[in-house]
Formats: structure tokens, C-alpha cells, sequence
């Protein structure tokens, strides 16, 4: 009877099925708000009645001025009394892989076949999108704590991130 929205600025709030929306749930993660980018993605694990993990997908990184340093980030975590805890980084970019660009963040979140699944986009470098060494332009599939599972197609390939699914995507939406 009720839902978790996102707002892009970087809350996540609980809405009401009476249209009540509650007060911003405390301790999010902070999304940076940059073009395209931001809180993006709320997403519930097909268990959350039992173990009541939250998976949230948004712009990590810094930005001053126009300038920023950005990339879609996955995280889990618990919502008790308001507040977000027990985070844990579910993906995270390499350091190198974060820029300015403030289009083409992906981000869908799906579970389907016992595994997490989501999308980056090529964020606005089309030729990134088939460079297996970057996660530009891909979709990923992870067990639901972030392992990566062996039987991925890219697993023990020289040089190609191991999560990756699927590449040469523009700016996938939608699994």
C-alpha cells in the first residue's frame, strides 16, 4: 500500500496509495544532480518481505561549479524509522571511469532469473560503448550482494570488466 519514489535533487521518499508523502528518508546516499544524473533509480529486492534490502541506483561522485566528476553508482540498504541503514556498495566504477558528462546515466534495476541486472549508459561517448575495459554503453548482471557471477560472458576475458552482460548500448532505460 505504499511506494518509494525517487526525486532526482537526491531524495527518496515513501508515498502514501492516499497521495500522502512523507518527510525525505534520512541518511540516503548523496546523488549529485548533474544533467541527466542524480537519485535515479529505487528498486525492491523480490524478498524484501523477508530481508528488506532497498537497492537504490544514482550519480556518485563530486561536482563544483559546472564542473563535475560523475557515474552510476548501485547500493543496498534497510529502511528503518525513516532512515537508511546498512548500506552496502552493490557496483562501483573504477576512479577512471567517472566524467563530466551529464547525459546517458542509465541506471533501470531489474531482478530476473535470480539475478540483479542493470543498465550505464554511454554517457554522451558512443565510442566507449564497445570498449569492454569501461562500463560505458552496458548492461550488468550480478548476484543480488554484488558478486559477479562466473558464468558471465566476459568472465577471464583480458581486459573486459567481468559484470558486463551486454555492451554497445547508447542509453539503455529499460530491461
Amino acid at each position: 500500500g505504499r511506494f518509494l519514489v525517487t526525486e532526482r535533487p537526491g531524495n527518496v521518499r515513501i508515498l502514501e496509495v492516499d497521495g500522502k508523502v512523507g518527510p525525505p528518508i534520512q541518511g540516503i546516499p548523496a546523488a549529485v544532480h548533474h544533467g541527466q544524473g542524480g537519485m535515479m533509480e529505487v528498486a525492491l529486492h523480490p524478498d524484501f518481505e523477508k530481508n528488506g534490502w532497498v537497492y537504490l541506483g544514482y550519480t556518485d561522485g563530486k561536482k563544483e561549479g559546472k564542473e563535475a566528476e560523475v557515474l552510476t553508482k548501485i547500493v543496498r540498504g534497510k529502511i528503518k524509522d525513516n532512515t537508511w541503514t546498512d548500506e552496502e556498495v552493490i557496483w562501483q566504477g573504477d576512479s577512471g571511469a567517472y566524467g563530466g558528462s551529464g547525459a546517458h546515466f542509465g541506471t533501470r534495476i531489474v531482478f530476473r532469473d535470480g539475478y540483479l541486472w542493470f543498465a550505464i549508459g554511454d554517457r554522451g561517448r558512443q565510442k566507449l560503448a564497445q570498449d569492454l575495459s569501461v562500463p560505458n554503453g552496458a548492461i550488468f548482471r550480478l548476484h543480488d550482494d554484488g558478486r559477479i557471477p562466473e558464468d558471465n560472458p566476459f568472465v577471464g576475458q583480458k581486459g573486459a570488466l567481468p559484470e558486463i552482460w551486454s555492451y554497445g548500448h547508447r542509453n539503455p532505460q529499460g530491461l
